[in-house]
């Protein structure tokens, strides 16, 4: 069966939290791990290599779901790239959607700033209230 690790051991050599590893089994991403007679969980090679591809996953940022999806997949022996193509289009385009939201976001940043600077010193310094550039700042589109 190989080498068996106690859930820190494994928490370490994967660089996650345990209670990371504790989740993932609450949820149904990790099956139930056997345990050593003083009841710590061991951890085989299978189950650090489904932790990783877990941990990987996310740093790709699938959903648990979109994870469970296809672990579920693999399971069932079904190949699960089709599904995981169609969940990286989706992301790529979840991600395009983003960029534009941060360009419009910084041209307003800038035009606000430009508006800022522009303004008389003791605008600036006025203590009337929290903040005059933030206060009347006119929104594109608002």
């Amino acid at each position: 069966m190989g080498e068996t690790l106690t859930i820190g051991q494994a928490a370490r050599r994967l660089g996650v939290n345990p209670r990371t590893i504790r989740y993932y089994e609450s949820i149904g991403l990790l099956p139930e791990p056997q345990r050593a007679p003083n009841g710590y969980r061991l951890y085989y090679p299978a189950d650090l290599e489904r932790i990783d591809f877990i941990r990987r996953a996310r740093l790709l940022g699938l959903s648990l779901e979109d994870i469970r999806e296809v672990l579920a997949l693999r399971e069932a022996g079904e190949a699960p790239c089709p599904y995981v193509l169609r969940v990286l289009a989706r992301k790529i385009d979840e991600i395009d959607r983003q960029i534009e939201g941060l360009r419009a976001l910084r041209e307003e940043l800038r035009r606000l700033h430009e508006q800022a600077v522009a303004l008389p010193p003791e605008v600036l310094a006025a203590k009337g209230r929290v903040c005059h550039i933030l206060e009347n700042r006119r929104l594109a589109g608002g």
